[in-house]
């Protein structure tokens, strides 16, 4: 069947459709990952956005039941130059296109997808409309226009559980996770390090934070625009103003601490989505390759360098990657350090997590300290 994909700018490119039927809108952006474009589709950092591959050929290694990053599919629509017409892998269960069909999500194959990342970059990220049932660019593109953005918007709601789940684990340091669109290998990542854990929602308060016990914090990762989501933040400064739990954040969970902190977030061009992002760790000069997924930014600038360090820097634009506050023990990256999928590069900040743990223990938690990283 035929697809189209038309930018609220008036380009358009035409493809076969695969995966659900329909229109969905979203804001366009490409990812440079060559592998895991199930983990990409199961992130649920990915509400609002239509995601492009800009790997030549996809699909070929199919699904499986244990790489879904979440309980759902979150992204608006799917993009590529070539469905791999053949799964074959050892772990597959079954196919892209009707891993996409059943969860309703639509893609669209035979994209000039080279074409289409080099307008993006050019123009920037914008919203977008993929279409098996209208096929008037002119109309798509304006209602493409008419669209949300994603600037303003709270997607934090659409994607966090809506109750608390049960702890999980009753041995080592109790981890409290506000889930703000979290991803499973950020989680496997605390469980291999001994921690137990208790999955909030977003909107949970200070004092039922607080009423688990936890002996830290974890802020995850999650869609939208982190200046709308002043609930969270809000929650945040106050957890702060504590002075003794380890904060550790990740993607939107370091921007929400940057803003909790007082700095500012602003949008980016056309974001950062790739495995392929080289970041510097300020303090040893070391060079990371990282995976990324963002589309907003915290402004270096806006920080109080009285009391917050920058960590990590990016060498593709030299956006800011990573706080520390210089006193007390938080911490937080923009970039994901699990790299589900990705290198394995950053994987040491859960163990800095852990290290913090442990020295707050060692000042009156009472939580056991067993199985914890160093």
């Amino acid at each position: 069947m035929k697809a189209l994909l038309v930018l609220e700018d008036g380009t358009y490119f035409e493809g076969r459709s695969f995966g659900a039927v329909g229109e969905r809108f979203g804001e366009v952006v490409f990812n440079t990952g060559m592998t895991g474009y199930q983990e990409i589709i199961s992130d649920p950092s990915y509400k609002g956005q239509i995601v492009a591959m800009t790997c030549p050929l996809v699909g070929n290694c199919g699904v499986n039941g244990d790489d879904d990053e979440s309980r759902s599919i979150w992204l608006e629509g799917f993009v590529v130059s070539e469905l791999s017409r053949r799964t074959s892998n050892w772990r597959a269960t079954g196919s892209l296109e009707d891993y996409l069909e059943e969860r309703g999500v639509p893609g669209i194959q035979g994209v000039d997808t080279r074409a289409l990342t080099r307008h993006i970059r050019e123009a920037g990220a914008m919203r977008a409309v993929i279409s098996t049932e209208d096929d008037d660019v002119r109309s798509l593109a304006a209602r493409a226009a008419d669209s949300p953005g994603l600037e303003g918007r709270d997607l934090v709601r659409e994607v966090t559980i809506a109750e608390p789940r049960e702890r999980e684990g009753n041995e080592g340091p109790l981890v409290a996770v506000l889930d703000f669109g979290v991803k499973q290998s950020i989680l496997q990542q605390l469980r291999e390090r001994g921690c137990s854990l208790k999955v909030l929602p977003a909107s949970t308060s200070v004092d039922d934070i607080l009423a688990v016990g936890p002996d830290g914090i974890f802020l995850s990762n999650g869609p939208g625009d982190p200046a709308a989501v002043d609930c969270a933040v809000d929650t945040i400064r106050k957890l702060m103003e504590l002075k003794t739990l380890p904060l550790f954040g990740i993607c939107l969970g370091h921007q929400l601490m940057g803003l909790a902190l007082g700095a500012r977030t602003f949008k980016l061009k056309f974001g950062h989505h790739g495995a392929n992002h080289p970041v510097r760790d300020e303090a040893t000069g070391k060079i990371y390759i990282t995976s990324q997924n963002h589309g907003f930014c915290v402004d270096g600038n806006s920080l109080d360098r009285r009391q917050v360090a920058t960590t990590h820097v990016n060498l593709y634009d030299g956006t800011l990657e990573g706080i520390a506050h210089r006193s007390l023990p938080f911490f937080s990256v923009q970039f994901h350090p699990e790299a589900g999928p990705g290198p394995h590069d950053g994987r040491y900040l859960f163990d800095r997590f852990m290290a913090l743990i442990n020295k707050q223990g060692l000042r009156g938690n009472t939580h056991a300290r067993t199985g914890c990283g160093s």
